[in-house]
């Protein structure tokens, strides 16, 4: 559902990365709803072919790894930008006697170092727009702790503490810094989990709502905190939830 103006972000433009598939998709396709210019990144081309062809005058499609040095590049030599998704992120579930050393690196590489280099990069051309929104997409783990999750909850917990340290920082510049947590949402990701119908069963009884997210439950949030109507709010976090944090 879809209950924004389709003049809210006009004007703007937006860059999302991981928009290829589930939450960055929507996230894509509610900016440019929303009458922004989007610049999805994305590292499969033809996931940015099908979602280009939904607003073709308005999505720019960048095929590039946000960990490489060139898609910082690009990104820092933007004319302008207003806005920034930070989507992408993995998770390996496992617990932390069976974790190989190998899924530290790959979960925090692209969870924490690949978020601080792509934030860095968005604060040049925001400076030149003279404002700028950042979302960081977190999760209900940054919040609470859950079994086999360590490594996942350690990432998240760093994205809420490097929001609001950079929300404080970069206020001067009125460029505001946020994050959106969502509980378990069905995507590309959380697919094989979700088909055991033991841990489905778990994650609806942790949610008071008892229901999952939707990408869009998700993409309306940071399409929120990218607009005006979030003008005064920076250096927190919107939960999408349902309730499993407030237990």
């Amino acid at each position: 559902m879809f209950g924004f103006s389709p003049c809210l972000l006009k004007g703007k433009t937006v860059l999302v990365t991981g928009a290829g598939k589930g939450i960055g998709f929507d996230c894509v396709r509610h900016a440019a709803k929303a009458g922004a210019s989007v610049i999805a990144v994305s590292r499969t081309q033809s996931d940015l072919d099908e979602l280009r062809s939904l607003y073709p005058k308005q999505i720019e499609c960048w095929c590039e790894d946000v960990s490489s040095d060139q898609f910082i590049r690009r990104l820092n030599q933007l004319d302008i930008l207003h806005g920034l998704v930070n989507n992408v992120g993995t998770n390996k579930v496992s617990p932390i006697e069976k974790q190989p050393l190998e899924d530290v690196d790959t979960v925090i590489d692209l969870n924490i170092k690949s978020l601080y280099r792509t934030t860095k990069a968005a604060i040049t051309p925001m400076r030149k727009a003279n404002q700028g929104a950042i979302v960081n997409m977190s999760s209900q783990m940054g919040f609470v702790g859950s079994a086999g999750r360590t490594l996942y909850c350690m990432s998240k917990h760093g994205v809420e503490g490097f929001t609001k340290a950079l929300a404080v920082e970069l206020a001067e510049s009125n460029i505001r810094v946020n994050s959106v947590a969502p509980t378990f949402v069905q995507t590309p990701l959380t697919q094989p989990m979700l088909e055991d119908p033991e841990f489905k069963q778990f994650v609806l009884d942790m949610i008071p709502l008892n229901k999952l997210a939707t990408t869009s439950d998700v993409a309306n949030a940071c399409t929120f905190l990218l607009s005006d109507l979030s003008s005064m709010i920076t250096g927190t976090s919107i939960k999408v939830d349902g309730g499993w944090t407030a237990r």
